[in-house]
């Protein structure tokens, strides 16, 4: 079976969870010798394939950037995905719940671009200089992947685990804040469940943006003007259920809330 063939196979087998409401087995127990590289070919089946449903990307993200995260999940270094634009989620408002599998809550700083980064040599300082301002975000990662067993193929060719995500606060400029020294708070239904700082991913979230556009240059992929750039937890996910609450709280920057509601999952949705 040609590589060609092998990423439609296992990009049908990522595909079946949504369809139907649970995990399916990790790509890595049926294919072992999977690497990165095999696995972002099958992310980008998806991916294509959501645009020619008329779906765009709006974004990238760059995930597991924390030892928090990288701990929690087992690997050991930083995945990457695709933003679409049926990702995004209102600021303060509701996400039905059969939208999601299994939802994990995170508080990070998202980068708007106003020009584009390519790679291979991006370095902080092109990140900062190309960025038209910062936001306050919680991403809402989610396995297709039963139980989380994941590797890091699994979760790269499960678009870096990618699920929903929401933008708040007001735009701040770069020029104007420390991005290592951002603090952040993170709440579940009132009760701070994480804290964090930006130095908590890969020591500066700027440096998280460089990394993600010189990795995505080796397969062609550029972080383009106007796209929306998550940058990493800065701390350990929170898991969700129906009737949860969560709200982050970042140092200059400001508060984003999301309200999970009780809907369950319709199977074939």
């Amino acid at each position: 079976m040609s590589e060609s063939d092998l990423s439609v196979q296992y990009a049908d087998h990522l595909a079946k969870a949504m369809v139907q409401g649970k995990g399916v087995a990790p790509i890595t127990s049926l294919y072992p010798e999977i690497t990165p590289a095999e696995a972002y070919q099958i992310q980008l089946v998806t991916i294509q394939r959501k645009l020619e449903q008329g779906y765009r990307v709006v974004g990238k993200k760059i995930g597991l950037t924390s030892q928090a995260m990288q701990k929690l999940l087992g690997v050991d270094q930083p995945d990457y995905g695709h933003l679409l634009d049926d990702m995004v989620e209102e600021n303060g408002g509701e996400i039905p719940f059969h939208k999601v599998l299994q939802p994990r809550v995170e508080g990070e700083i998202a980068f708007v671009l106003k020009r584009d980064l390519i790679g291979p040599r991006v370095t902080e300082l092109d990140v900062l200089q190309a960025t038209d301002y910062v936001l306050p975000a919680l991403e809402i990662v989610d396995s297709r992947i039963a139980d989380w067993k994941i590797t890091l193929p699994d979760t790269i060719a499960d678009n870096a685990s990618s699920g929903l995500y929401v933008l708040g606060g007001k735009p701040v400029s770069v020029d104007k804040i420390d991005l290592a020294q951002i603090g952040m708070v993170l709440y579940k239904n009132g009760e701070i469940v994480n804290t964090g700082v930006g130095a908590a991913a890969l020591g500066n979230p700027a440096t998280c943006v460089a990394w993600l556009a010189n990795k995505l240059f080796e397969f062609g992929i550029v972080l383009k003007a106007g796209e929306v750039v998550l940058s990493g937890a800065l701390s350990a996910a929170a898991n969700a259920a129906p009737g949860d609450h969560f709200q982050a709280r970042l140092a200059h920057l400001g508060e984003v809330s999301v309200r999970f509601t009780e809907a369950k999952r319709h199977y074939g949705d």
